[in-house]
């Protein structure tokens, strides 16, 4: 009886996900894909948990609840409620960190982390595949090239920064009770500034200069690359910073939304996934536009309904 080789002793299926895990593009793509998936589905249990304690579903969900139950009649109460008259930066009661203990300090560094998740690893995504491709091109000459896995570790190391940085001032916020502000008071007009904020750094020369390595990841990728998994990892730490300082301030719209305002969640997603499949500004600067212009508005609104409060 002739010896068997292993390889030639799997089953077809383990020979496929062998065939799988071989090649770097499809490796990113299932990374990208699980990761991002896990950030929606994190945010989707913390909707139900607020649901089941009787909260509500969150920001935004009532537009969505209209149109999955089909009350259009309620249509037009709903979406105001959303665009022009959001509940300024609250989040849901079992997130507003009363007190801040550690265990709600964690939850929302998870919510936090989840939204980046979520938000930025399908933009991420061409980033990803870009590494990818040169890996794969490195692997079938024979040289040795890091999993697009430790890659995309070093970009999310990054963001989890962030998310760390996000739930502190969060806590601030709501140390200082601007959180859950009543309608037509100043903090409106801190949700207007978040607004303006995101807008004017738009236009500025250091968004621009992350773009550039977002939206052409191919020639700073290839003219760094490296073979060793600790670089590939400091490469992709060092994208995911580019990309950090491409979107910080669109994050932190969500402060002026809502924290968990998923159809905010959803639409900035979709923003940024544009912004770094253009190759020019314009679409930045129209976004810096609106932002500056909502925030102008939401300003302008607060001041005139305190206004008409004191003349009434």
């Amino acid at each position: 009886m002739g010896i068997v080789h292993p390889a030639t002793a799997l089953s077809p299926g383990a020979t496929r996900l062998r065939r799988t895990l071989a090649r770097p593009r499809a490796l990113a793509i299932l990374g990208v894909s699980v990761l991002a998936a896990l950030g929606w589905l994190y945010l989707g249990l913390m909707v139900g948990r607020a649901a089941r304690a009787g909260q509500g579903l969150g920001l935004g969900m009532g537009l969505i609840d209209v149109i999955l139950t089909g009350r259009f009649d309620a249509f037009g109460a709903a979406l105001p409620d959303l665009l022009c008259r959001p509940t300024f930066g609250q989040p849901p009661e079992h997130l507003a960190m009363p007190a801040a203990p550690a265990a709600s300090l964690a939850l929302v560094y998870l919510m936090w982390s989840a939204m980046t998740f979520a938000m930025m690893l399908p933009t991420a995504g061409p980033m990803v595949l870009t590494y990818a491709e040169i890996a794969e091109t490195a692997a079938v000459r024979g040289e040795r090239a890091a999993s697009p896995f430790v890659f995309t570790a070093g970009y999310a190391a990054a963001w989890l920064a962030f998310a760390l940085a996000a739930t502190a001032l969060q806590w601030v916020l709501a140390r200082l009770a601007l959180l859950n502000p009543p309608p037509g008071s100043t903090s409106q007009q801190l949700s207007g500034a978040f607004f303006i904020a995101a807008g004017a750094y738009q236009f500025s020369a250091l968004k621009t200069h992350c773009m550039t390595f977002c939206q052409r990841p191919f020639p700073y990728l290839f003219a760094n690359w490296r073979s060793e998994s600790r670089a590939v990892f400091g490469l992709g730490l060092r994208q995911g910073l580019h990309c950090l300082g491409c979107c910080w301030a669109m994050m932190l719209v969500m402060f002026a939304v809502g924290v968990m305002n998923v159809v905010w969640m959803a639409a900035l997603a979709v923003v940024m996934a544009v912004e770094k499949s253009t190759t020019t500004t314009r679409f930045s600067r129209a976004v810096g536009v609106v932002f500056i212009a909502t925030g102008a508005a939401l300003c302008i609104s607060s001041i005139m309904e305190q206004w008409f409060a004191r003349a009434g």
